[in-house]
């Protein structure tokens, strides 16, 4: 889950079915709800893009952009299937998603940075 504060919103996903939901802090209504990858395991706001990022095992990163009252899915960036912890630090401007190892490879940390 991710808090919205500027927009009073508590952002969350699920798994089954696959969804990104917005609902209001006021009363936990559903605001908005958009499909997402398969097996999300961690969410974050981007408050200076107005972006939210979604790490998912099926080996995507989805990014959605406000659209309205809801989500529009901006990207779909393939990654490696199994990958699904990451953490979003807004001071460094980096995304981090955990890569397990394989076989060939060993673990890493796969770094994104978000555009402008």
């Amino acid at each position: 889950m991710a808090i919205d504060d500027s927009e009073e919103r508590v952002l969350a996903v699920a798994r089954n079915p696959a969804k990104l939901a917005a609902f209001a802090m006021n009363d936990g209504s559903v605001i908005a709800q958009t499909d997402t990858c398969q097996d999300a395991d961690d969410v974050f706001l981007d408050a200076r893009r107005h972006c939210v990022y979604v790490s998912c095992g099926e080996g995507y990163i989805d990014v959605f952009a406000r659209h309205g009252a809801g989500y529009e899915r901006v990207a779909h960036i393939a990654t490696v299937a199994g990958a699904r912890t990451s953490l979003f630090s807004p001071e460094l401007d980096r995304l981090y998603l955990a890569v397990r190892a394989t076989f060939g490879e060993p673990a890493s940390i796969w770094v994104f940075r978000p555009t402008p």
